[in-house]
């Protein structure tokens, strides 16, 4: 086991796979994506179901462990269960990033525990952890007309959004190290204060 001193793991949910990394539900692992440029890390292959890369934010700083898991995303639970064992961190120290249906696109939000609200994902790691983790929401925005939502997040961003997808990715980095250094309700303050 690993010391848990200071140490988060941040896990960016998303399928496996070329056809599906750049898919609205593979936004977290873009965002974790975002946060291992930033520490100057690259994943590898884990014992867990997971490509893990590990950095510091500082020197003597938080650790954080991103992972990206290799399973489809409804079967989440087992490997980020498995990831919270292998690193000894309770769920309070888990920050699981996600698409969200019900965020306009470009909109973060943060929150501790609570439903999954339809998301496959959260529902399998609820089920394996209970609820009390951390989550970055990442709006992806609801499916136009009567287009089914199991199709719509399976889709690449349209033009317009792919634009300013990289300011929302990095929003989403920011609001993850916000957690860290900060603690939820002081970066709640800042990612949710109205513009």
């Amino acid at each position: 086991m690993v010391s848990s001193v200071e140490t988060w793991l941040v896990v960016g949910l998303g399928n496996p796979g070329d056809q599906y990394a750049r898919n609205r539900h593979s936004v977290g692992q873009m965002v974790c994506d975002e946060l291992a440029t930033r520490l100057g890390v690259r994943f590898t292959t884990h014992k867990t179901p997971a490509r893990v890369a590990e950095g510091f934010l500082r020197p003597g700083g938080p650790k954080l462990v991103l992972a990206k898991l290799t399973c489809f995303m409804n079967v989440s639970g087992g490997p980020v269960s498995a990831l919270v064992k292998f690193y000894g961190l309770a769920p309070a120290r888990l920050i699981v990033i996600h698409d969200d249906l019900d965020l306009p696109f470009d909109r973060v939000r943060l929150k501790l525990g609570g439903g999954h609200g339809g998301h496959n994902g959260l529902r399998d790691i609820s089920k394996a952890l209970g609820q009390d983790y951390l989550r970055v929401r990442v709006g992806i925005g609801r499916p136009p007309g009567r287009q089914d939502a199991a199709d719509f997040v399976l889709r690449d961003f349209s033009g317009p959004e792919r634009e300013s997808l990289g300011v929302l990715i990095a929003d989403a980095a920011d609001a993850a190290e916000l957690i860290v250094t900060d603690g939820l309700g002081a970066a709640q303050q800042r990612v949710h204060a109205p513009e």
